[in-house]
């Protein structure tokens, strides 16, 4: 299996909510998508399969090593030979990749974090950096689609966040802000259990509220002139936003099981975003109110 072969393998092994999006772009941005999914997949696995966190240190520092190699040299890992590929045909931001390892790294160093603003450079590190590296291979006009590239990476983060709260307790990490869990009186313990109360209900209709307010920052940052190019974006924002409108129908019962959207209804999202964009339709901005 050569290098290609192996990034468009880990990307459809992931069954990820992003697949239906690549599939509609060209080949050579395809290709690149698959290489930065890839890498992403990869350092995120380093910290999530658990272990000694001074190897998961170490490994972390082989593949900043592996960046470095991307624009300064010959990679070893086929993911990063093939990711060498990518940022030579599309300007992807040697910063942004770096960020990304940081934000995994984020999960080594701490479980919890005290309010939003110390959650939010998690935030941006592990999705609003994906972000930037995406609308490079996308490409763009308007520097403005930056700000639409970090606003949509933190609302998928979020949306991630709320999904995925009640197995991320039981192995002791807790991303929603201690302080608003003391607002609504919701303990880390409560997480843990699966408690499901009026409280917990109220503290996520508070999360999904921010959650909403970074997809109208999105939306309201795309510039009309880029929509067309950024349509795989408006994909990955669209299916994400249907998920965290599933949460909030089923009155965010996340401790029952893993909350996801049906593939066609993922496939079907992806085909209206991009035939919006091929006839120049625009972003339906009343669908966040």
């Amino acid at each position: 299996m050569n290098a290609g072969q192996l990034v468009s393998r880990l990307t459809r092994q992931s069954r990820s909510n992003f697949y239906c999006a690549f599939l509609l772009l060209p080949r050579a941005q395809r290709e690149a998508m698959y290489a930065v999914y890839a890498f992403c997949r990869i350092v995120d696995d380093v910290v999530d399969a658990g272990g000694d966190p001074d190897v998961q240190r170490k490994t972390l520092a082989h593949w900043r090593r592996e960046i470095a190699r991307c624009f300064e040299g010959v990679p070893e890992e086929p993911v990063t030979q093939r990711l060498r590929q990518a940022v030579r045909a599309f300007p992807i931001p040697r910063a942004a990749l770096e960020e990304i390892i940081n934000g995994v790294e984020m999960d080594l160093d701490r479980s919890s974090y005290e309010t939003w603003e110390e959650l939010y450079p998690y935030c941006y590190r592990v999705a609003g950096a994906v972000g930037l590296c995406c609308i490079e291979i996308f490409g763009y006009a308007d520097p403005r689609a930056r700000d639409y590239a970090v606003n949509l990476g933190v609302a998928l983060q979020l949306t991630n966040i709320l999904r995925d709260l009640g197995a991320d307790a039981q192995q002791g990490r807790v991303y929603l802000p201690a302080e608003d869990l003391r607002r609504f009186g919701v303990t880390p313990e409560d997480l843990r259990l699966g408690r499901y109360t009026p409280q917990f209900v109220e503290l996520m209709e508070f999360e999904a509220l921010r959650a909403r307010g970074f997809y109208r920052r999105a939306w309201e940052t795309l510039p009309d002139a880029d929509a067309r190019r950024l349509f795989a974006a408006e994909i990955m924002g669209r299916i994400y936003f249907a998920l965290l409108r599933a949460i909030e129908t089923r009155r965010y019962r996340v401790f029952d099981g893993r909350i996801t959207l049906p593939l066609a209804t993922k496939f079907a999202i992806a085909l209206r975003c991009w035939a919006r964009a091929r006839l120049g339709a625009g972003v339906r901005r009343r669908e966040v109110a």
